[in-house]
């Protein structure tokens, strides 16, 4: 029976049919349910690609869904077994959706990822496809390791296909990343490690590597070390004239050794004290001198710790003097103040006086005195502002020391604040004031209180020469019934008076007024997100009543807050004000009340509460030209800003393609405008992008559409055929842009071996093949076919020579017999070897072509030193075609390299060489 005929019985007999047609319409009623499954949860399925695996040891495979039911649930199977998988997370199994994009990954593969994996909407099959993993091996298997007690042991492999992780045993039992071990792989993922950190005995035995159905082992053999440090000697630093200990610590109470300084045995004494407890050895340097500064060794057993002992001698202020020193010192302005202090410390010794962080320096009245054990500070005719700290840093190469004091300098007071008008009569005026903040460091003695009749000049004391306000108050009698005064006041004290405080307001000299009345027809002239302006009438004036306003407040109050607050400290005299700071659409109560020196009237509050936003708008564009289509290329940013006036400040919402914006796709909104940002663009970007502006009056939308693309692939291979007589049909395989590019079209240009000028003969083709006329025999044709798109133009395509030969008269030609030839030839290099310059840890790959026949044996060197049989080369000799690669180079791999060819007829060889950069 042919084997044709077993398949088909075969076949017939998996699907229970005895006819191949009936089986073939079985298989096709089978799709059809298929199908229909399908279509009762998937609207539409395309773009599948089947799973892949990428060089970061992940795999993805993905596809174009738009599902009926948006909460249907998606699931993912591996060879009928149910996986679980998260969405935007970084686990075994993931899934990222973008659009109608499904993306599933499986992260860090390892063999027994491979299978089968299914993807199903609500338990129908909608996609299969298998993961096949590549055969792995090990190229360098792990060794035997030896280590001293608590050492680390490190083993490596090199695996021939690279692997996110692979499995490692210790005595058969599953090891994991943690504080015992450490498992590393390359960045290449074909290099792994395993550490096993600080060995005890416990830990010898047999290790191993598993990647697949591929193991290597290898044992840790753990020695005793015998007596050893725990903890060596560290390096100490002493101030001269006080003690220094250095202290190791060995595994054994027992054992002896012997202490050195600089190379020298040296022995216990009065000023070096050695002293043993337990399993601790401490050398004790007493009152330490600069010439105690050295290297000093501990020997036990073979073993030896060594650490440096530097003496130094910084800067040291005598202590009597440094606690005169920060004494605070307070003078008078205009007198003098000195400081001083000693000091010991290794010369040569920077001195440094400061004044509130800043330096001090010789001249008028600064003079500063330096010697090798001393500094003086004189300042004279000092005045207020060079009161607070002071201070002195001294610094020599071993260390910096400083000391700080306060001066106090007594300058006159500050002014008091400005008097305030308690109460007027046509015979007194009542005033009131607060200290000054600054009293010039001493108390105050008192007050002077001055006055001015409006328009004069002239300033008078109100009270005798020879007296001082005491309190912070004062009636001022000296004053005529009608006259307008403003007043003045000084503060006193054993410096003298301060400088004036900020005149008064002017006051009349007259029994209080009447209050006036209420404002009359408050009203909004104007609002913003921020602000409010009022108008208003002046209130009228009733003798005996109410008397003239002489100015206004304005008060407000959030619907929250039960408290009046007044958004004006000082009476305004116009009968408009606008309020500023206001919370954007916040509601307030406002209202205002009229003021005179008889007091403030009673208060008139608008009707209702006001909303801090201008009035009305319905959202609407301001751009005068609005862009409804733009061509990005991808991997540029792409940026669209609108802009518009709404009041109030409407929501913003954009949508591509009537869906939420993906993640990477960003906004940036103002009161007037909202910009769309994509800041890397992909061609997946590609859509119309939509802007909704809705407030409470109403919406205004508008659409840009965004095509993301690139300068386009060329087409595939070109093809010529002739199906009719002086025509010729050019085919070409579809741009690999095809598929993403809905506006990607074609162009053919030709050329013949008489013109030799290009012509375009086909434009805007939007499928494969295209016939071209005008084809005459004798002539040589060229094609070339080019993709284009909204970008540009691709590199062509070209198509091979097309030539219809004129047909010529029949002759024969009579041949002589041939002879017999002899094709052996002695071996030669055809492409010789290269230079090499490789940088440290990449791959390097030398290559030559070898021609000879017999088939000549090719052996490669280094240094003189044959490498067909080391494993750290992989050398290969494919068709003639020599090469050799080096996984990962270190300086070891430098030198020349020599590859010999021979065969019975000669011998040739080509020399090279490698230079390895760090």
């Amino acid at each position: 029976m042919s084997a044709d005929k077993k398949d088909y019985e075969k076949i017939c007999a998996q699907y229970g049919v005895t006819d191949f047609r009936r089986m073939l319409k079985k298989l096709s009623e089978k799709k059809d349910e298929r199908a229909k499954e399908q279509e009762r949860v998937v609207e539409r399925l395309c773009n599948l690609k089947p799973v892949e695996l990428r060089d970061t040891g992940d795999a993805e495979f993905e596809l174009e869904m738009s599902l009926r039911d948006p909460s249907s649930k998606i699931f993912l199977y591996k060879d009928g077994v149910m996986v679980p998988f998260d969405v935007d997370t970084e686990v075994k199994h993931g899934l990222k959706q973008v659009g109608k994009k499904f993306v599933f990954s499986i992260n860090g593969v390892n063999p027994e990822d491979a299978g089968l994996y299914q993807v199903e909407v609500d338990g129908v099959k909608v996609f299969s496809t298998d993961l096949k993993l590549p055969s792995v091996d090990f190229l360098v298997k792990i060794e035997d390791v030896t280590v001293e007690e608590r050492e680390d042991a490190v083993f490596e492999c090199l695996v021939s296909t690279p692997l996110a992780k692979i499995t490692w045993k210790g005595k058969n039992v599953a090891l994991e990343q943690g504080e015992k071990y450490d498992i590393l792989v390359s960045e290449d993922m074909l290099i792994h490690t395993l550490v096993v950190k600080d060995c005890m005995p416990l830990d010898k035995g047999i290790y191993a590597a598993e990647a697949g159905l591929k193991s290597c082992s290898a044992w840790l053999i753990v020695e005793d070390p015998g007596v050893y440090f725990t903890c060596g000697l560290s390096d100490v630093t002493a101030v001269i004239g006080t003690d220094a200990e250095l202290v190791c610590r060995l595994s054994s109470e027992d054992c002896e050794g012997v202490w050195y300084k600089d190379g020298n045995e040296i022995t216990s004494t009065e000023n070096l004290l050695i002293v043993k407890e337990g399993t601790y050895r401490k050398l004790i340097v007493k009152n330490c001198k600069e010439e105690d500064t050295a290297k000093y060794r501990y020997e036990a057993d073979g073993r030896k710790t060594e650490a440096m002992l530097n003496v130094e001698d910084p800067p040291r202020i005598d202590p009597d003097d440094l606690t005169e020193f920060m004494k605070p010192v307070v003078i008078k302005t205009g007198k003098e103040a000195a400081f001083k202090v000693s000091f010991v410390g290794r010369e040569p010794m920077k001195i440094q006086w400061y004044n509130e962080g800043e330096e001090l320096f010789d001249e008028t009245h600064i003079k500063i005195e330096k010697s090798s054990s001393d500094s003086r500070l004189l300042l004279t005719k000092c005045q207020r502002k060079i009161s607070g700290e002071i201070k002195i840093k001294i610094k020599n190469e071993c260390g910096t020391t400083e000391a700080i004091t306060q001066l106090t300098v007594l300058a006159f007071p500050g002014a008091p604040s400005q008097p305030k008008i308690e109460s007027a009569f046509k015979d007194c005026i009542n005033l009131a004031w607060t200290a000054p903040s600054n009293t010039g460091g001493t108390n105050l003695l008192g007050y002077i209180v001055e006055k001015r009749k409006n328009g004069s000049n002239i300033w008078s004391r109100v009270h005798p020469p020879d007296e001082l306000i005491k309190e912070k108050k004062y009636g001022v009698k000296d004053v005529v019934e009608g006259l307008e005064y403003e007043f003045r006041v000084f503060a006193v004290n054993i410096s003298g008076p301060s400088e004036p405080s900020t005149p008064s307001e002017f006051v009349f000299a007259r029994d209080p007024k009447k209050p006036p009345g209420k404002v009359i027809d408050l009203k909004v002239t104007d609002s913003t997100y921020s602000a409010l302006s009022l108008g208003w009438t002046k209130p009228h004036e009733e003798e005996g009543v109410q008397d003239e306003a002489k100015g206004y407040f304005v008060e407000l109050r959030p619907a929250e807050d039960p408290e009046w607050s007044r958004c004006n400290a000082n009476a305004i005299i116009m009968t408009s004000y606008t309020i500023m700071g206001l919370k954007s659409m916040a509601m307030y109560w406002v209202r205002v009340l009229a003021t005179n020196e008889g007091g403030d009237g009673e208060s008139q509050e608008l009707d209702n509460y006001i909303i801090a936003m201008p009035p009305p708008v319905r959202p609407h564009f301001t751009d005068r030209k609005i862009k409804n289509f733009m061509i990005m290329k991808a991997g540029s940013s792409a940026r669209v800003n609108f802009n518009f006036q709404a009041s109030p400040i409407p929501s913003i919402v954009w949508l591509k393609d009537n869906l939420p914006l993906p993640k990477h796709v960003t906004m940036s909104n103002t009161d007037t405008s909202s910009q769309l940002i994509i800041p890397s663009s992909e061609r997946h970007d590609t859509g119309i992008y939509t802007i909704v502006v809705k407030n409470m009056v109403g919406q205004e939308t508008t659409s840009v559409e965004i095509r993301v693309t690139d300068d386009p692939k060329p087409p595939g291979p070109v093809e010529v055929e002739e199906n009719v007589s002086g025509t010729v049909t050019v085919s070409w395989a579809p741009s690999p842009d095809e598929k993403k590019d809905d506006r990607l079209h074609y162009m053919i240009t030709k050329r013949d071996s008489v013109k030799r000028v290009w012509q375009t003969v086909g434009d805007h083709l939007f499928n494969n093949k295209s016939t071209v006329i005008n084809i005459m025999p004798g002539r040589q044709y060229f094609f070339r076919v080019y993709a284009k798109n909204d970008m540009g133009v691709s590199e062509p395509s070209e198509s091979p020579t097309w030539e219809v030969k004129r047909k010529k008269e029949t002759f024969t030609v009579n041949h002589q017999a041939s002879k017999d030839c002899n094709f052996e030839t002695p071996p030669s290099f055809s492409v010789p070897l290269k230079m090499h310059n490789s940088p440290e840890s990449y791959e390097c790959y030398m290559s030559c072509a070898v021609t000879g026949n017999p088939k000549p044996h090719v052996t490669w060197y280094r240094n003189n030193i044959s490498l067909n049989t080391n494993t750290n080369y992989y050398i290969t000799n494919t068709c003639g075609v020599c090469s050799m690669m080096i996984l990962k180079v270190g300086p070891k791999d430098s030198g020349d390299y020599t590859v010999i060819a021979e065969n019975p007829l000669g011998r040739v060889e080509c020399s090279t060489k490698l230079v390895v950069k760090e």
